[in-house]
């Protein structure tokens, strides 16, 4: 774990862990001058007896400076987030080949669908698993999300990753894991009454691991599938 935010577990974690130190330096040091500023105006001008107070219109000359000083250092900020941004949301960012799944999220529950012996996702044999998504390492995955109700935010801190999941569209989330380990998902939007239990984990697993995993969920899903399919007959 980090002192401020966790430890980071995804190939994201290095582009937005830079900027996300530059923008707490410079946030940081705006705040320490803010505040001295505050405090040293607040005693050198505090009400005294027989001191009067005056109007003061302003100084046009350091508004132009500190606005220009923000609106440059907001506009760099910017510039540099755009191959960041484009790298993990970009129009064409999921690289080819990437595992799929489907999410589904609903108050409050997240719902991960998997493909079956095939190989294939969206086909007769997928299996869902609820609050559990099961991913191999140092592969490239995207999910295919959407909700059923309302807007909710799927967020996994370790891997610096957060998409809201909207109603009636499918959104797509990708992302490599570089550790094994199980981490949290947590829903980042207020969804409703039962938000705070919207909770859920990613196990990033060795891809050996990951095979016996998937091939064991797989064979429990048929099963339980088959007294079912046998009684509606």
């Amino acid at each position: 774990m980090g002192w401020i935010i966790p430890h980071g577990v995804s190939t994201f974690t290095p582009e937005i862990d830079r900027l996300y130190y530059i923008i707490l330096v410079i946030t940081g040091i705006a705040f320490v001058l803010v505040e001295i500023g505050l405090i040293y105006f607040s005693f050198k001008y505090r009400a005294q007896p027989g001191r009067k107070a005056h109007y003061i219109h302003g100084n046009v000359t350091a508004e132009v400076i500190w606005t220009a000083v923000t609106a440059v250092t907001v506009v760099i900020i910017g510039i540099m987030s755009v191959p960041v941004w484009n790298k993990v949301k970009g129009r064409n960012s999921v690289p080819a080949g990437a595992l799929a799944y489907n999410v589904t999220a609903k108050q409050f529950e997240w719902n991960v669908g998997y493909p079956g012996p095939d190989g294939q996702l969206n086909t007769a044999d997928d299996f869902k698993v609820r609050n559990q998504l099961h991913v191999p390492v140092n592969r490239d995955v995207v999910l295919e999300a959407t909700a059923e109700d309302v807007i909710h935010s799927f967020f996994v801190p370790a891997f610096r990753l957060k998409q809201d999941v909207v109603p009636g569209m499918r959104m797509r989330i990708w992302f490599r894991a570089t550790e094994p380990g199980p981490y949290e998902i947590a829903c980042a939007e207020l969804c409703g009454l039962g938000h705070y239990k919207m909770r859920a984990f990613v196990t990033v697993h060795t891809q050996e691991e990951y095979d016996q995993w998937l091939a064991e969920r797989a064979a429990q899903a048929q099963s339980e599938a088959q007294p079912s399919a046998v009684a509606s007959r």
